[in-house]
């Protein structure tokens, strides 16, 4: 079985042209992608499960992975929400599967969102992860957009090994990441 496109282009490309650019010492210092996270927050999610369980089918076609509802950590009167309450479900990639993930969301996805000019550079955290909002599900070509109820946005979170936002910065750069000018 032959490693994802993007993951052979990190280890031939990417790495070297890091370690040239910000002159490691050590490989292992090299910024690496270690999960990405997609989060989709359904605000009714106890009071419409059927579209919450439209939100875990979608999640589930877009990574091929099983999602998980996400629970209520705390009680908020003023929005009706109980403490264990479902209020949203997500998803965990690593290895391979997130590699092709992003391959099929910097090639496919993002090109289709009507009115792109780029990404937000200024979604660093500060500890060298990057944070993005897409504002319908539909841009994803596993959905089919006939069999879609409600249109949804989703949260995605890249979390990587490095501390610093300017290396994991010009890490995506490599992997051809669209970043709207400064």
């Amino acid at each position: 079985m032959s490693l994802p496109r993007l993951k052979q282009k990190y280890i031939d490309e990417i790495r070297p042209a890091l370690i040239k650019q910000f002159t490691y010492g050590s490989p292992m210092q090299v910024p690496k992608l270690e999960k990405i996270v997609l989060n989709v927050g359904m605000g009714d999610g106890h009071a419409n499960p059927k579209a919450l369980e439209s939100a875990l089918e979608t999640l589930g076609a877009i990574t091929g992975q099983k999602a998980v509802k996400t629970k209520a950590r705390i009680s908020i009167a003023g929005f009706k929400l109980r403490e264990g309450m479902n209020i949203g479900c997500m998803v965990t990639l690593r290895g391979d599967r997130m590699y092709e993930f992003l391959d099929r969301l910097i090639n496919i996805a993002l090109p289709r969102v009507r009115d792109f000019k780029g990404v937000n550079p200024k979604g660093f955290d500060g500890q060298g992860n990057y944070n993005m909002s897409v504002k319908e599900q539909i841009i994803f070509p596993e959905i089919q957009f006939d069999k879609i109820n409600k249109i949804h946005g989703i949260n995605i979170s890249f979390i990587t090994n490095s501390g610093v936002d300017d290396e994991v910065y010009s890490m995506f750069q490599l992997f051809g990441m669209p970043y709207r000018a400064k």
